[in-house]
């Protein structure tokens, strides 16, 4: 019996200890999942787009990072808007490409965080937003950019970096795209039988930022979110401390908002708004 005992015993204690151990190990793996660009793609995109461009930067601890520049196509683009662009935590932004044509009158930046894309590195929230501030620094000088007119737009993870991105920079505006109100929140929702207040790393605390925030918001939501449910940036809107606009895009889920007929619409009305 004692012997019993003595084994449920160590078993529970691997399970409280190792448990825990294991999760902060791979959380790196778990929330970056880095998506490299092939020499295929690269060819590809140089064939189907010809006129987005490449830029590099170099950070102060000596990374090369990537981004692709897209300049505005509409009447009267000599200085333009431009949208930052920062992406999920499982997008190589490439795809965006196909999109950038929505916003003819605005010019893009989409950034490939580092080990993603073309980007050397290994993503981590602190040099994310670090960069963020880099590449901000970078698009304002970009030919036919208006650098009074940068803004940010978050998609998913990328929400956290735009946000922290506007906590330190003049940004003219953020569309923010299923965002949530922290990661650490997001990750309470999936583990909470882990103490993720003493686990995580990279917390991307956008809610403790909103309420100082200033600048526009437009906020889309998919109804049916299946990643962040929809009352993480239900509570990140009701936080923001400027002027904010949120979408409900019906039965969109997590990586289906694109299609919805109200997505670029309600960005483009957002822009127009802004940007007259």
């Amino acid at each position: 019996m004692e012997g019993w005992i003595a084994t449920v015993l160590k078993l529970a204690a691997a399970v409280v200890i190792g448990l825990p151990l294991i999760a902060y190990l791979a959380q790196d793996a778990l929330i970056f999942y880095r998506q490299p660009l092939s020499e295929a793609r690269r060819a590809e995109v140089a064939r189907r787009f010809p006129l987005a461009q490449e830029v590099f930067i170099q950070t102060m601890d000596g990374t090369k990072l990537h981004a692709w520049h897209v300049k505005a196509a509409g009447a009267g683009a000599e200085q333009a808007p431009l949208l930052l662009y920062f992406g999920g935590n499982a997008e190589e932004v490439s795809w965006m490409l196909e999109e950038t044509g929505q916003t003819l009158d605005v010019a893009w930046l989409l950034v490939s965080y580092r080990g993603y894309g073309l980007s050397e590195g290994t993503p981590g929230e602190k040099v994310l937003v670090s960069d963020a501030l880099q590449w901000f620094d970078r698009a304002q000088t970009l030919p036919g950019v208006d650098p009074q007119r940068v803004f940010a737009f978050g998609r998913s993870l990328g929400s956290g970096v735009a946000v922290a991105l506007a906590a330190q920079r003049p940004i003219a505006g953020l569309i923010l795209t299923t965002p949530y109100d922290s990661l650490a929140a997001l990750a309470k929702r999936y583990y909470w039988y882990l103490p993720v207040d003493l686990l995580l790393k990279h917390r991307f605390d956008s809610i403790a930022r909103a309420p100082a925030l200033k600048q526009p918001l437009l906020c889309l939501i998919a109804e049916r979110d299946e990643v962040v449910p929809p009352v993480h940036a239900e509570r990140l809107f009701a936080a923001w401390g400027g002027p904010k606009r949120k979408v409900i895009l019906p039965e969109a889920g997590h990586n289906t908002t694109d299609a919805h007929p109200a997505y670029w619409l309600s960005i483009r009305e957002f822009l127009a708004q802004q940007v007259k």
